[in-house]
């Protein structure tokens, strides 16, 4: 069973830890920490994954990479420990960027961004079991397609939301302009689960 580290509304560490899952409630007041990696490669492509179909919240559904924290590791660690378990890319602490940090009922979600050294077709992903059964490299236009479309998972469109500002400056407006046509596979997310975070 993992287990996550608690911090208070401040962030401040509580020095406690909590079995990770819903059945497990959380103490009011607490929270922990989940992280988001925004994966670009150096045409400006964005990679996105397929969750498994046996996936409780979301099943096949396209998404991001993230997950939760667990005890014992920093933000940082987390997002490159999610990274190469939802993908197989090594990140090193340097080649990641925290985006910004959204508050969360009871957790804080910190966003990154990962630039792929290379084209997104060379890159060598490696899919984890159970976990992602598919992927792609998609053009923000066509990511801004498909979550306006609410074919993204609410949670995931309203992370990227809060930093797509900050990351248009930071890797440059004209890769929001390179249309695409609208891959089928892309076009519908098979079971959503409004209000349950992913």
């Amino acid at each position: 069973m993992e287990y996550w580290d608690l911090t208070d509304e401040k962030r401040r560490p509580l020095g406690i830890t909590h079995p990770r899952g819903r059945q497990y409630p959380m103490p009011e007041g607490t929270f922990h920490t989940v992280v988001m990696v925004l994966t670009v490669d150096a045409d400006g492509h964005l990679l996105i994954t397929r969750r498994s179909p046996n996936k409780g919240m979301y099943p096949g559904c396209w998404e991001t990479t993230g997950g939760s924290g667990i005890a014992g590791e920093d933000s940082l660690t987390s997002a490159r420990r999610e990274l190469r378990e939802e993908t197989g890319l090594e990140a090193s602490p340097e080649e990641m960027v925290l985006l910004g940090t959204v508050r969360e009922p009871s957790a804080f979600m910190d966003i990154y961004l990962y630039r792929f050294p290379g084209r997104g077709e060379n890159a060598d992903v490696v899919l984890q079991d159970g976990e992602t059964d598919a992927f792609r490299w998609i053009t923000f236009r066509t990511f801004d397609t498909i979550l306006q479309r609410g074919l993204i998972p609410p949670p995931v469109a309203m992370r990227y939301g809060a930093v797509r500002r900050k990351l248009v400056r930071l890797i440059g407006k004209q890769f929001w302009r390179t249309d695409e046509a609208l891959p089928d596979d892309l076009s519908a997310c098979p079971a959503r689960n409004p209000g349950v975070k992913a």
